[in-house]
């Protein structure tokens, strides 16, 4: 190539903008791929379709919840880190997959700090304690004078391993000294309804799928994994009343990206999610279910946030010592 068409490229280039440029300001032109690495019917499902619709409202474009299942969430997260980042594909990130995971496996297909660039976190959501019907203890106290008699006896079910379900339980065991079965699922919606169909004794779950069942008394509440009681359930005693503060835990959730996603394409979803959270069908969710809104948790701040949870769960996985093998 001679000096002049060297010149005249680079003029070119200079005045229309480098794809990767072009791509990033067009962004999004097509729908958006939002992968949530859990079965349909569970919390996961819900707050993702209902964000969903909030998102494609604000970008322009659909973002498509696909449900990928597996392995605790891990099959579709790893999905997600192997694909292309151009901001088409997005996670579901949860406690369970980003923050505990590292922790409870031996192995991952995924990395979470090297595969992903946290976007914005999005819910803390407490569990509640729940027990089939017609089960030998209708309180905590009474759950743990039972367990204490009859170690393993009791089955705990799970969303799956690792799960925010799962670790909560961990947790729970932890504070009060005792040791249940562990029963996991791939996903809340069917150790829900194994629950409700008695195959299992309890379960740590969301007060948005659960709850219509408490209240139809098909099952029956212990406690909220809360400091205080939820505004929406005010006769279920908090796990601090029932005396084992060290529970009270939060299960949360955020949006990310494969690393190497353009920043400006980053800083776009973040901002279309900041305002999706502040709209009032949100709030109204939030408040409904005891839900907080993780509206400050971006960037950086995101990133502190999963590394100081990440040691916490790596405390709580030792005591238990549930170390796993890869899926």
């Amino acid at each position: 190539m001679t000096r002049r068409r060297l010149f005249l490229a680079l003029a070119a280039l200079c005045l229309t903008g480098s794809p990767i440029a072009r791509a990033t300001d067009a962004y999004p032109n097509k729908p958006i791929r939002w992968v949530v690495p859990f079965t349909p019917g569970g919390i996961t499902d819900t707050t993702s379709r209902m964000m969903a619709q909030r998102l494609s409202e604000d970008l322009g474009q659909p973002v498509v919840v696909e449900n990928k299942p597996g392995a605790g969430g891990q099959l579709g997260t790893e999905a997600v880190a192997r694909a292309s980042n151009d901001g088409y594909t997005i996670l579901y990130g949860t406690q369970g997959t980003i923050a505990a995971a590292p922790a409870l496996y031996k192995t991952l297909a995924y990395n979470p700090d090297k595969d992903f660039v946290p976007v914005h976190a999005m819910f803390a959501t407490p569990n509640i304690l729940v027990s089939a019907k017609n089960r030998p203890y209708k309180s905590v106290k009474e759950l743990v004078s039972y367990a204490k008699a009859h170690p393993e006896k009791v089955n705990m079910a799970s969303s799956g391993m690792g799960t925010g379900s799962h670790m909560t339980g961990e947790s729970f065991q932890m504070a009060a000294g005792i040791k249940m079965l562990h029963v996991p699922y791939k996903g809340s919606a069917p150790a829900l309804n194994d629950l409700l169909g008695g195959q299992v004794d309890v379960l740590f779950d969301y007060p948005v799928s659960s709850g219509p069942h408490i209240k139809s008394g098909d099952l029956i509440a212990l406690a909220v994994t809360a400091n205080k009681r939820l505004a929406s359930f005010p006769d279920i005693p908090s796990i601090v009343e029932a005396g084992y503060p060290q529970a009270v835990n939060s299960s949360w959730s955020g949006i990310f990206v494969p690393a190497g996603t353009p920043s400006e394409i980053v800083n776009r979803l973040s901002a279309a999610i900041d305002k999706a959270l502040a709209s009032e069908e949100i709030k109204e969710y939030a408040s409904k279910y005891g839900a907080e809104i993780l509206a400050d948790l971006s960037g950086t701040k995101f990133t502190k946030f999963i590394q100081e949870e990440r040691k916490h769960w790596q405390d709580v996985v030792d005591y238990s010592g549930v170390h796993l093998d890869p899926k």
